[in-house]
């Protein structure tokens, strides 16, 4: 398979990156974000989630940030449910694609969500039902693909079971995430294989995080299986709530510099991303949680 020429990123750190910090993030500083990547040229940005505020208060203001952002012809704006009131709350605010999300961890499943991975996904049936109805996009978050904290290692078959669930209920486009960022170039292309046994090569994105520094080399992994869509969360923003010591996915800046570099397409405006990063990363009181941010700025400073 030959490497692709272009490649699309969808930008998480709104939702994704946001949600495991402490401090509330007021909704003019989340749709100041999301203005900014777009201004960058992100053309799918996952905003928010529309969960219990109990369990996730970050994203209590989510319909709020829905309701306030600039909307850009050309851009893709999703958001996580988890059920159906979650959906009903959701389907409001006007959606481009809902996201659902399983487990390839049985163990990781009843701590995250409370119930197997059989149970979630008929959980999730009626929500991707309904949003398919109304012409609302479904994608389909897989969890711990490479490793588990509970687990340890996720074998390949585990992956391929998931998809083949989330397929089987209408999920368009899945997922393959290294949740807790443990996985290895080899080991990150036999979990996308696993998933690429239910969905096509232009269904299957890559969703690496760097606890372990693998995320840009998994990437190249991915990359070389011809994978071409990915996420990213500008700043590095983000980890896991329920996995202790992931840190934040791979930093949008550092995957375009990295892709840039390889004479591969994004479409996105590095000095314009870096400027998102520098923005959130200046209200959260911290340097961006990314390499190619933090010499540009010192480039520039």
């Amino acid at each position: 398979m030959s490497i692709p020429s272009r490649v699309h990123i969808i930008d998480v750190g709104p939702r994704d990156g946001l949600q495991n910090e402490k401090s509330p993030v007021p909704a003019e500083v989340k749709i100041g974000l999301v203005q900014r990547l777009q201004d960058a040229g992100l053309q799918e940005i996952e905003v928010t989630s529309f969960v219990s505020p109990k369990w996730v208060p970050q994203m209590a203001d989510n319909v709020e940030v829905m309701a306030g952002i600039v909307r850009k012809a050309g851009v893709r704006y999703s958001v996580l449910t988890p059920n159906l009131q979650g959906y009903e709350a959701a389907v409001q605010t006007r959606p481009d694609e809902i996201v659902v999300f399983g487990s390839a961890s049985e163990a990781f499943s009843r701590k995250n969500i409370n119930c197997s991975i059989a149970e979630s996904i008929e959980r999730f049936a009626p929500v991707v039902q309904a949003a398919l109805a109304a012409g609302i996009r479904v994608r389909g978050a897989m969890s711990c693909t490479v490793g588990c904290p509970y687990e340890g290692d996720i074998a390949p078959q585990q992956v391929a079971y998931l998809a083949g669930l989330m397929k089987g209920i209408g999920v368009q486009r899945v997922d393959v995430a290294d949740t807790i960022g443990v996985g290895t170039p080899r080991k990150v292309q036999r979990a996308i294989e696993a998933a690429l046994q239910h969905y096509g090569l232009d269904e299957v994105s890559g969703h690496f995080h760097d606890t372990y520094g693998q995320a840009l080399s998994n990437t190249l992994a991915a990359l070389e299986l011809g994978v071409w869509n990915y996420q990213a969360s500008v700043a590095g923003l983000g980890g896991c709530p329920y996995a202790k010591g992931a840190t934040g996915n791979v930093a949008t800046e550092d995957l375009v510099f990295m892709l840039h570099g390889m004479g591969i397409e994004t479409g996105i405006d590095l000095d314009k991303l870096v400027d998102a990063g520098a923005y959130i990363s200046g209200f959260l009181g911290r340097k961006p949680n990314s390499r190619t941010a933090v010499a540009l700025l010192n480039k520039r400073a």
